[in-house]
């Protein structure tokens, strides 16, 4: 397979070259894991462009400390038991010195796969940024749905404790005097936002076990904090590759999975000069939208994405291309609980011609019609989709999508994004479509003001603003003139 180098904000077919495949992703990856056991881990780099985002040597530094760390304090290990002892028998082990080297954050995440992947990011980065002896979560090396595992685990270690609600000043303070075993730190309320405070973080190193429950990326928030800000810096000089490097870390399907991509992507996309994702984020009790269809078709033939059609009865001329690669080829994923939005784009390419003799053809792998929470064989084909979409050459997405936002955020580019009308979630009007600003995903429930001063929580710190698609969310940018 090709792997292909894009310019910053050319996505026509004669901007990409080839490009050696990186299989260890920059050094995110190590080699000697065992290729047959999960293989897409090594052969994900032959399908997909090669951005020429590296994470940095930092970033790549961190992560080793981090998995001996773990082979130090992780499941299975002696540590790992005197914990999870501590935490039945009520009592915290980091209110007394001198403070255990094996700290433990539980993340709790909800709602469909793509929010279950972000929020899985979030906790994540989290340890790595307030402290180098902190734990991370176990790396998911490698998995037919995400986050699937170690449920009834992560139940059990939630265990008793307190609930953050603002440090010393509320009731979570009058724990930390009593020492309960852990601390849950954020549910998403708006006392919870206080997480973001500096003076609240404190209070944190407090407690062996913290428990975050989240059904999003929350990552942009902890760039809001004095506390975290230098070592966030130094981790990701590039302010917007922040989810691209913890996701292709992270996130592996299983063999299963990787099957059901590879298949498709031989059969039905790999042949095309051109691979253009769209995604359309609808709900099962919407009516089919010709509005949304019409913002669809206008979006990739304006903005160039796929060519326009021919209303004419006369075939149209085949042209070559001028690279002498023979006709000019899109390929086009479009991915849905529906199938009446991949119906009508591929019957517009079937009964009418395209410009420039250009070949396009329409393909949509699964057609579910309902999200099916917690049903295996729905999440396999979900997270197949997600990984497809992020081997293509162009993205459109939905806004308020957190399953287009790992799909871009995977793929390293910034998508065209579908926007919505916030009233009522349906289409809007104006242009169809916008460009993202950044490939980062957005911060939905971020906090709407900074902690002290009460200012806007989007012009506090450089790079961090509103989402185009959540007006009060928070994402992260890397070129300072946004």
């Amino acid at each position: 397979m090709a792997a292909f180098r894009q310019g910053p904000d050319d996505f026509s077919s004669s901007a990409y070259t080839r490009a050696a495949h990186d299989k260890l992703h920059g050094g995110l990856l190590v080699e000697g894991f065992d290729e047959e056991s999960c293989r897409s881990q090594y052969q994900s780099a032959t399908y997909r462009r090669n951005t020429g985002r590296r994470p940095s040597g930092h970033l790549v530094s961190k992560l080793r400390r981090h998995e001996a760390l773990q082979r130090r304090c992780g499941p299975g290990t002696a540590a790992y038991r005197d914990a999870l002892e501590q935490l039945k028998s009520g009592r915290n082990a980091a209110a007394a010195p001198p403070p255990p080297e094996c700290m433990y954050l539980v993340s709790i995440s909800y709602r469909g796969l793509g929010n279950r992947l972000l929020a899985a990011a979030s906790p994540f980065l989290y340890p790595a940024a307030p402290s180098s002896s902190t734990p991370a979560p176990r790396r998911i090396r490698c998995s037919a749905s995400p986050l699937r595992q170690n449920a009834g685990e992560r139940r059990a270690q939630a265990g008793r404790g307190e609930r953050f609600a603002g440090g010393s000043r509320g009731h979570a303070g009058a724990g930390v005097r009593g020492h309960p075993p852990r601390l849950q730190v954020y549910n998403q309320t708006d006392h919870d936002k206080l997480f973001f405070c500096d003076e609240d973080q404190r209070l944190l190193s407090s407690f062996q076990w913290l428990v975050l429950r989240t059904d999003g990326y929350i990552v942009p928030g902890l760039f809001l904090l004095e506390t975290f800000r230098e070592e966030l810096d130094a981790l990701f000089p590039e302010r917007d590759a922040v989810f691209h490097h913890l996701g292709r870390y992270l996130f592996h399907p299983a063999n299963h999975v990787w099957g059901l991509v590879t298949r498709y992507y031989r059969a039905h996309l790999a042949w095309a000069q051109r691979r253009v994702g769209i995604q359309v984020r609808v709900f099962p009790w919407e009516p089919d939208s010709p509005e949304l269809l019409g913002r669809i078709t206008r979006c990739t033939q304006e903005e160039g994405l796929l060519p326009r059609v021919v209303d004419t009865e006369e075939p149209a001329a085949v042209t070559a291309d001028p690279a002498g690669r023979g006709v000019k080829s899109s390929a086009v994923l479009i991915t849905s609980l529906k199938a009446w939005y991949y119906e009508q784009v591929k019957g517009m390419y079937w009964e009418n011609a395209a410009a420039g003799g250009e070949v396009v053809v329409v393909g949509q792998p699964s057609h579910e019609e309902y999200q099916r929470y917690g049903m295996r064989s729905h999440e396999y084909k979900a997270w197949a989709e997600i990984f497809l979409l992020s081997l293509t050459d162009m993205l459109v997405t939905a806004g308020k999508s957190t399953f287009g936002y790992v799909a871009h955020g995977l793929a390293g580019m910034r998508p065209w994004v579908l926007l919505l009308n916030q009233a009522n979630g349906t289409a809007g009007h104006g242009r169809p479509c916008s460009r993202g600003v950044s490939m980062e995903p957005c911060f939905h429930t971020a906090p709407p003001y900074d902690c002290k001063r009460r200012r806007d929580s989007g012009e506090i710190v450089p790079r961090v603003r509103h989402c185009e698609d959540v007006p009060t969310g928070l994402k992260l940018f890397d070129r300072k003139e946004w």
